[in-house]
């Protein structure tokens, strides 16, 4: 049986998009997503917490975020996890995990007025496709390349 590695977000940008482009020409984009949870103590109490987790896309997914993403958008994300190191300054091995998006959906109205349908399905499309074409991947079958 195969592993499973898949994350679901929704939640708000809390910066504007990052977009950088690596030595090989890749663009990638680098941004913050807070998704809200809310539940009750055992003293009935309503308690809330945020969770600020670190989005990273590639190729043309990551010019998509580049001219559509905006801090406040709401937004859904779909990727894997991953966890890079490096060594800091102080000589200290540093962990990162981050979500590599595979496919983004924006769940708000668009800024030039459109409806929230239309803000979000028009990328919606491109995006995922995009995004597996371009971002670095693992050795994994296609499942084209199965032959029934």
């Amino acid at each position: 049986m195969r592993d499973i590695n898949k994350v679901m977000l929704i939640g708000n940008l809390t910066r504007d998009p990052e977009i950088r482009t690596t030595a090989n020409g890749q663009t990638v984009a680098s941004f913050t997503v807070a998704c809200n949870r809310s539940w009750n103590d055992p003293q009935g109490v309503r308690q809330d917490a945020v969770e600020y987790i670190d989005i990273v896309a590639w190729g043309k997914l990551a010019e998509i975020v580049g001219q559509i993403y905006k801090k406040g958008r709401r937004t859904y994300v779909e990727g894997r996890l991953q966890t890079r190191s490096w060594e800091g300054q102080d000589g200290l091995k540093r962990y990162k995990t981050e979500v590599i998006a595979s496919d983004l959906l924006l769940q708000d109205r668009s800024p030039l007025g459109g409806n929230a349908s239309e803000a979000s399905q028009a990328p919606s499309v491109p995006v995922g496709a995009a995004a597996e074409a371009s971002a670095p991947s693992d050795d994994e079958i296609n499942i084209e390349d199965i032959p029934f």
